[in-house]
């Protein structure tokens, strides 16, 4: 057997059997879906889909060798139509063979495939000659071809934990991959791997390598500091997790939770976030969960985009921040935001309704000659600058109400106002 001393450490320690797997256990534990195809005995088709260093190969791996079928991984990022044929070739010549050898096609990072890539696995999956496996780090939903999607089970993998993180420490110490860590130094690992086993690990043999050349015996906090440099953080900017992150960050600022709603901004500076795209998600915040209840909250979110035009990065992003804290305190209303919907919905759905003759502009004499703007009632030399009783909603539509306005902020005086307007309007009907 050829020695594994010159392995990577990652290989050295990816699990040879079902139970030396860390994590997924919803997937893996007795009676999850995963473990019960794997005591089938029936490999099947399936997308996994999860975020990086979650196991996704070694799963496809462990699959291979539990049902003793040939296993063939395909890169969509190196690869193409070429190498699909090559996989095909094999996966016949293995089946027409002495020993009529299943294969397993594992496909990593199978989003990166287009449509007719995709495609070009659809008649082998069906006629049974492989399975198929896909890896990918993106909703399947939008980035794995219907055809396909619908002859795949999806199993959805889970970022490792704390506890997850700290065991695969303790495995490579195990083998003596690596001296001796402190406590807190493992803590700062297992924070810096951010849930990815795969980085956990080729930080764990670089720090290993440099220990050595330094003749360490025992990593200390200080140390790995040193060592390490400044954190990066997984993020990604076009992707599931930077929508899930946006997401969040509109809800807390939704939810009037200022304290969560500059967390989630940071969040998305510090992953490499457009400051530019920040400014313009806090406008559309003021304008459709603030709105009239504090109209202030658009003014200030254009104001906070300028300023940042002005200074860039870094000292512009206050100014975000502060119109991110801004919103957040604010007195919601998405009145006029639901109003809008419904009259384009409306609008949309309904016929063109004419423009009631008495609103229509008069400029020439035949126009007036055929009531164009006749009984219009020019409402500043109506008392209180008011033409009570006057309808301005075309046939069909008089009286309908779109717009109420919350009992918050402004909005407490524009539904008191509102209130009075029509009530005059129903008196003067009356």
């Amino acid at each position: 057997m050829a020695s594994t001393a010159h392995q990577p450490l990652a290989e050295r320690l990816r699990p040879k059997t079902l139970g030396e797997v860390i994590g997924q256990q919803h997937l893996l534990g007795p009676g999850m879906p995963l473990r019960i195809a794997f005591e089938s005995g029936q490999p099947h088709s399936c997308i996994l889909w999860g975020p990086p260093g979650t196991g996704k190969t070694t799963i496809a791996r462990l699959m291979a060798d539990a049902f003793d079928a040939q296993f063939l991984s395909i890169s969509a990022v190196l690869g193409g139509v070429k190498d699909i044929r090559e996989a095909v070739e094999r996966a016949t010549a293995a089946r027409d063979g002495l020993t009529q050898q299943r294969t397993i096609v594992f496909v990593d990072e199978v989003h990166r495939f287009n449509k007719s890539q995709q495609d070009a696995f659809l008649p082998h999956v069906e006629s049974g000659l492989f399975t198929f496996i896909g890896a990918t780090t993106e909703n399947p939903s939008f980035e794995v071809n219907s055809a396909l999607l619908s002859r795949a089970a999806v199993y959805v993998l889970q970022s490792l934990d704390e506890s997850n993180l700290k065991q695969i420490v303790a495995r490579a110490q195990a083998i003596q991959a690596v001296p001796a860590i402190d406590d807190v130094a493992v803590d700062r690992l297992v924070a810096y791997a951010d849930g990815d086993a795969r980085r956990l690990l080729n930080t764990l043999e670089t720090l290993a390598v440099a220990a050595r050349a330094e003749k360490l015996d025992h990593i200390t906090d200080e140390w790995l500091l040193r060592v390490l440099g400044e954190r990066m953080r997984r993020y990604d900017k076009g992707g599931e997790q930077f929508y899930d992150t946006i997401s969040a960050l509109h809800k807390s600022v939704r939810g009037s939770d200022p304290d969560a709603a500059l967390y989630w901004f940071v969040r998305m500076l510090d992953g490499g976030a457009d400051p530019r795209y920040m400014a313009r998600r806090l406008v559309r915040m003021a304008s459709e969960d603030i709105g009239l209840a504090d109209p202030r909250a658009l003014r200030l979110a254009l104001d906070a985009a300028e300023v940042y035009e002005r200074l860039g990065t870094p000292e512009g992003e206050l100014a975000l921040a502060e119109c991110v804290v801004y919103l957040a305190i604010a007195p919601k209303s998405n009145a006029v935001y639901k109003a809008y919907n419904a009259v384009r919905a409306l609008v949309k759905t309904d016929s063109t309704r004419p423009v009631p003759m008495h609103l229509r502009n008069a400029p020439t004499k035949l126009m007036k000659e055929l009531d164009y703007g006749k009984g219009y009632r020019y409402a500043h030399d109506e008392e209180s600058g008011f033409a009570a009783g006057e309808r301005y909603l075309p046939d069909g539509l008089e009286g309908q109400v779109f717009y109420e306005p919350v009992e918050r902020g402004l909005e407490i005086r524009i539904a008191e106002k509102l209130r009075d307007l029509r009530r005059r309007n129903d008196e003067a009907k009356g």
